[in-house]
């Protein structure tokens, strides 16, 4: 028999060993499979609950924003003048400078406050415009805005500055707190999963104790007699990760339809955007998770 084919064979057994060691120790296989696809499923489901509570949050957008109102006596070349200041300023997007003149902001008031024509006919009548200009500039470095917004507000021409830095603070602390939340409930449901998948180890060590007493006897490598476990708790993860991936697919495009049909308001990420990050982080965890469950057992009980 060729070194290929020795290859080929010993990889087969210790494949058919793992597998037989799974199906001998049944409930402790299926407990194991069932206790990390559940904790995949949550942490699955909190992390796309996280993730779309801050895509919505970004959504805001206008968080990052100031206004600058101008004053109304301005004529249109002191408007430009104040503009082309404000996009030379540090900390501001030039691009996204946006001016609204009075006259569009007299025109959105009238379509807000249709129910009161007689107060905007009489403003037509009179020429008189009581809006300002007004300028809506996107910063960049939330830490320097105070900065920014007390030189707007030095700028001639300029009646106030509204800013809602402190807004923008609170939605990023609140951000920052969920993410640390879902981390430690992350930590703790990945170390349960090992130590449901240690006890699994634990019994399917215990079961061969014999067969492993003598595979030493006769000279078999710790390689060859630990890597049935190894594979035993790889399957275990690749099954778990399956099953909560599909687990986790319909429970998504449940909530998906519930909320884009009743809650118009809120955006939820499509599921297509998501789904390959969500395959590779379950096979990923479930793996890792299986193989460290697996290390730390054989550690403990298969002590050269």
């Amino acid at each position: 028999m060729s070194k290929k084919q020795r290859s080929r064979y010993s990889l087969g057994y210790l494949i058919s060993q793992a597998f037989k060691s799974l199906f001998r120790n049944g409930m402790m296989s299926v407990a194991s499979i069932a206790v990390l696809m559940s904790c995949l499923t949550v942490m699955g489901s909190f992390a796309l609950l996280v993730y779309n509570i801050n895509y919505n949050l970004d959504q805001l957008g206008s968080l990052n924003e100031i206004v600058v109102y101008c004053d109304t006596d301005l004529s249109d070349e002191d408007v430009d003048a104040i503009g082309r200041r404000v996009r030379l300023m540090d900390n501001v997007n030039e691009e996204a400078v946006k001016l609204i003149t009075k006259e569009e902001v007299l025109i959105e008031e009238r379509q807000k406050y249709s129910e009161f024509t007689d107060l905007f006919d009489q403003m037509d009548q009179s020429g008189v415009n009581p809006y300002p200009d007004t300028f809506v500039i996107q910063y960049e470095d939330n830490n320097k805005v105070s900065a920014l917004q007390m030189e707007l507000e030095q700028i001639e021409g300029v009646h106030k500055v509204q800013c809602r830095a402190d807004l923008a603070e609170t939605i990023e602390s609140l951000k920052n707190s969920i993410i640390f939340i879902f981390m430690w409930f992350l930590v703790i449901l990945f170390l349960v999963s090992v130590f449901v998948i240690i006890n699994t180890i634990k019994l399917a060590v215990h079961s061969r104790k014999q067969e492993i007493s003598i595979m030493r006897y006769v000279g078999a490598t710790r390689w060859f007699i630990t890597t049935p476990f190894v594979i035993e708790g790889i399957i275990i993860g690749v099954v778990s990760s399956g099953i909560a991936y599909a687990i986790e697919y319909f429970l998504y495009r449940t909530v998906y339809n519930a909320v884009s049909v009743n809650y118009g308001m809120i955006d939820i990420v499509p599921f297509g955007e998501l789904q390959n990050v969500l395959l590779i982080g379950f096979a990923a965890v479930g793996i890792i998770t299986g193989i460290i469950g697996t290390s730390i057992s054989l550690s403990k009980h298969l002590k050269a």
